[in-house]
């Protein structure tokens, strides 16, 4: 594609829906109300939302004009038959399974294989995914290269997984023990960094060396498809789609949420190899979900996600959405706040340990940083640090995650470069007003995902 120093978007509006410009008094009020927890705002209180691309994209024309199509049937429905057509030629996988989103397909799929004394491995498990796997009693562990846990540094695949670790892991806990290993493409715990093709070509090898189950978390794979074509040699003239292919056909299976690279918003799947695990996930979906033919999914659902996941892969919808978050990370890096580099595909990572530096971690600076964007902005965002990730030792004392990132998660074909360049200027703010910055202690939390339900107070 030709360059222009303007990134334009691909497609024009069709339909508008209006946002509340609020004062910062307002806003105040809001996140008072809300305990200093942008998960408990109410989305009109909200005027620029970050806070996750999952869900929340702007549906085409072509997917509208599915839903109404969608054939509603409890069984064997035409839109199923699509959706299940479309991903087993998009996998190479022989068995499909649809979830209703990406965690159903986690509970089923590593509920199954996790339970007490199980260990799972991952370049770094994603919030929902370790949740499940340790609410089985099982164990998740992280694996991410070391240039993956250092913001600043330079690395085309920061989300590739330390293939010396992962053989000595299972080595160390036994083959048998080991639930399964998870790559998540791209890599979203981690500051939403690719994994490159190569590394999953030798994760695969181990895997298949000791009989340990390899499974895709791919829920944004044609954002990590273009990055391979883009920075690894030998993948310049394949498509995002074929890159796509060759990554999934190197894995046993794999979960997806839709509602992230299926452009849709509610969905998700499974997809297997071997047909004696998917009889077993197939009668938990049944028990839980719904028939194997629809899985908690309208028909309508199902027909969108099966165009939506076809839309992703076209170049010029890729190269708008990976240009278009890389502007936002550029402008706020040469403004001198820091964040992980390089850019991710779909969102911007901020390093709250960094521009905080006067708050320590057990004050949460990344909570800090989400509530002074809402402040100043109306942004919401999400902390992905030691509310997100943190533990505490026998004693009481936070175990710090190894990050203290804030993400701005940038919903697809959603917002335009003029709401960019507002969140550009309200880093300015941000800049000028990080000395007055202060961090928060938790009053109320819950055992499992507590950064969604949990209650703040400002120090």
């Amino acid at each position: 594609m030709e360059e222009f120093k303007t990134i334009i978007e691909p497609f024009k509006i069709k339909m508008v829906e209006p946002i509340k410009v609020s004062t910062s008094d307002e806003r105040l009020s809001y996140l008072q109300q809300a305990h200093y927890n942008p998960f408990l705002l109410k989305s009109d209180e909200v005027m620029i939302d970050f806070l996750t691309d999952s869900g929340t994209s702007a549906m085409s024309a072509n997917q509208w004009a599915g839903i109404m199509v969608g054939d509603e049937s409890y069984a064997g429905a035409r839109s199923w038959n699509h959706m299940r057509e479309t991903v087993e030629t998009l996998s190479g996988h022989g068995y499909v399974l649809p979830t209703h989103q990406g965690r159903a397909g986690e509970r089923i799929l590593y509920g199954f294989l996790g339970g007490k004394g199980k260990v799972f491995i991952s370049n770094t498990h994603f919030d929902t995914t370790r949740a499940n796997i340790e609410f089985s009693g099982a164990e998740a562990i992280d694996i991410v290269i070391e240039e993956g846990k250092n913001p600043r540094e330079f690395h085309p695949f920061k989300g590739n997984m330390d293939v010396v670790k992962l053989e000595a892991l299972i080595q160390e806990k036994g083959a048998e023990n080991i639930g399964a290993v998870i790559l998540t493409v791209t890599n979203n715990s981690g500051g939403g960094q690719p994994v490159s093709m190569e590394n999953t070509r030798q994760v695969s090898a181990i895997c298949k060396k000791y009989g340990v189950h390899l499974f895709l978390d791919c829920c944004r794979v044609a954002e990590n498809a273009y990055f391979i074509k883009h920075r690894e040699p030998g993948f310049e003239n394949h498509t995002y789609y074929e890159i796509a292919q060759e990554m999934f056909r190197l894995t046993d299976g794999s979960v997806m949420s839709a509602k992230k690279d299926a452009l849709v918003n509610m969905g998700g799947f499974i997809t297997l190899k071997d047909e004696a695990l998917a009889n077993e996930c197939k009668n938990l979906l049944i028990i839980t979900e719904g028939f194997a033919t629809y899985g908690g999914l309208s028909g309508r659902d199902m027909e969108a996600l099966a165009i939506g996941l076809k839309e992703v892969f076209e170049p010029d919808y890729l190269h708008y959405r990976i240009r278009s978050t890389a502007f936002l990370g550029e402008r706020l890096r040469d403004m001198g706040v820091p964040l992980m580099w390089p850019i991710g595909g779909h969102a911007v990572y901020i390093d709250a340990k960094e521009l905080y530096d006067h708050i320590p971690v057990q004050e949460y600076p990344g909570q800090a940083l989400v509530c002074e964007l809402y402040k100043k902005g109306g942004i919401r965002t999400v902390e992905i640090g030691s509310v997100m990730f943190g533990k505490y030792d026998n004693e009481g004392k936070l175990i710090p995650a190894p990050m203290e990132l804030v993400r701005l998660a940038i919903p697809r074909r959603v917002y335009t470069q003029s709401h960019i360049e507002f969140v550009i200027e309200v880093f300015e703010k941000i800049m000028q007003d990080k000395a007055s910055a202060k961090g928060l202690k938790i009053v109320e939390e819950p055992l499992f995902l507590r950064h969604f339900t949990s209650k703040f107070e400002q120090l």
